[in-house]
């Protein structure tokens, strides 16, 4: 269903142990001209140089309704206005100078670039720092040099996309070890849904084709996060060096535009007529597995288009909408693969568990962010059997189902489900990223 927008909790301390990933993080927003100066040509005046992160939040909308959804209203540099006032509230409390500050959208957070007094304690003050509740991070400033042979991954990780260990639902799911034996290649996802920003470079490649279904001047794809969400979930491309690993990375993506956004941010919804367009569309292009992360009543015209792919041998993978009821569209579907958050409460019938809360994920304009919803645990298992499919060919739904663990499961492995299929039982093992996964995260401030 439509993913929901929401706070990621502690976004430093999903970083866990990895504070190389923290770090790197920080840095791939551009730092000002001004700090890099003063970090390039100065080591003692480094040495008195802290980075301090708080939360940013959007200043109050003036009226009722007029701020959009997500992080679109936040400034590029120095944040909003309540974010700059607490900045100086701290560099006043602590006698810091601001050197420089910039803020890191996907986090939701103001960083600062603080110089401390020459003569203060700077383990004393770091220590202090991280006791207050207005501080998310603190930490010195730190000097990285670059290596003569350039690493191959991010962290042992196997992986160099910088986010990597922030993707907790796809070590979860097993999804790095899985993706030694298959990467989805060649496999035909068609990802009906709000529109898809094909241009995004976490997606350079991996479109088939794209369609708009709406085509309407009144409702421009830019206003649609949804699909490009979803997409990024199943398909982004994995070590490029950028952003995020998707589960399949090696399929290929059919993108419909059946849904739309009226506003930007705002849930994204469809009807009988474009997804009748798409569906019919993704059974034309020969989908092997067509992704339906929304959800509504009963309709005929759409149960037939159905039925009809799921008789010639695609896998359709619906999400259960928040009524936790199976009996409209797509879901009541007979062979269509229902699928659920691993903490939402039982639908009302089986259905697979896959991560879906707080999944780090694509957003249109080059953008990365968390999203939450069972729109985001459909595109995981999508995912999963594009791996599956790898392997063979010929994988019926029935059977994807029950490798990947089945309704009884509390979550999908498709480690396990790929090590079957390759008749390795041995395969899976505990990685850097499945530790990360399996941890809880501490509450925010």
């Amino acid at each position: 269903m439509n993913a929901v927008r929401g706070r990621p909790g502690s976004p430093v301390a999903r970083c866990g142990g990895a504070l190389l990933a923290c770090a790197a993080w920080l840095f791939a927003a551009a730092m000002p001209a001004a700090a890099q100066g003063v970090a390039a040509h100065d080591e003692d005046a480094s040495a008195r140089m802290l980075i301090v992160a708080i939360a940013e939040k959007a200043d109050p909308a003036p009226g009722a309704g007029s701020t959009p959804r997500g992080y679109a209203g936040l400034p590029n540099y120095g944040g909003s206005a309540r974010s700059i006032a607490g900045a100086t509230g701290l560099a006043r409390d602590y006698e810091l100078r601001e050197v420089s500050a910039w803020t890191i959208r996907p986090l939701r957070l103001r960083c600062m670039l603080y110089e401390i007094p020459a003569s203060a304690d700077r383990d004393a003050l770091l220590a202090r720092l991280r006791g207050d509740r207005r501080v998310r991070l603190a930490q010195p400033l730190q000097r990285f040099d670059t290596l003569t042979e350039a690493p191959d991954a991010a962290a042992g990780t196997g992986y160099n996309d910088p986010y990597i260990g922030l993707q907790r639902g796809f070590a979860a799911i097993g999804a790095d070890q899985a993706q030694r034996w298959s990467r989805g290649d060649d496999v035909r996802v068609a990802v009906i849904d709000a529109g898809v920003d094909t241009d995004h470079p976490d997606l350079r490649g991996r479109i088939a084709a794209q369609r708009d279904f709406v085509a309407d001047p009144a409702l421009p794809a830019a206003n649609d996060r949804h699909g490009t969400e979803v997409a990024g979930v199943i398909g982004a491309v994995a070590n490029n060096r950028l952003g995020i690993a998707g589960v399949a990375p090696g399929a290929r993506l059919y993108a419909y535009r059946a849904c739309w956004s009226p506003h930007a941010g705002d849930a994204a919804r469809c009807n009988s007529f474009t997804l009748a367009l798409a569906l019919g569309a993704a059974i034309d292009a020969g989908a092997q597995i067509i992704n339906l992360s929304l959800g509504g009543p009963a309709d005929p015209l759409l149960e037939q288009l159905a039925r009809h792919a799921v008789e010639h041998g695609a896998i359709l993978v619906g999400a259960v909408p928040p009524s936790r009821r199976l009996d409209g569209f797509p879901l009541n579907v007979p062979g269509v693969v229902a699928v659920t958050g691993v903490d939402d409460p039982p639908s009302d019938g089986p259905a697979l568990r896959a991560p879906g809360s707080e999944v780090l994920t694509l957003e249109p304009g080059g953008h990365y962010d968390y999203a939450s919803g069972s729109s985001l645990a459909a595109a995981h298992v999508s995912g999963a059997i594009a791996l599956l499919l790898q392997l063979d060919s010929r994988l019926a739904a029935r059977d994807a189902v029950a490798l990947l663990g089945g309704p009884a499961a509390a979550a999908i492995d498709v480690c396990a489900a790929a090590a079957t299929r390759r008749r390795a039982p041995d395969g899976c093992r505990r990685t850097a990223l499945a530790a990360n996964a399996a941890g809880t995260p501490p509450r925010s401030r």
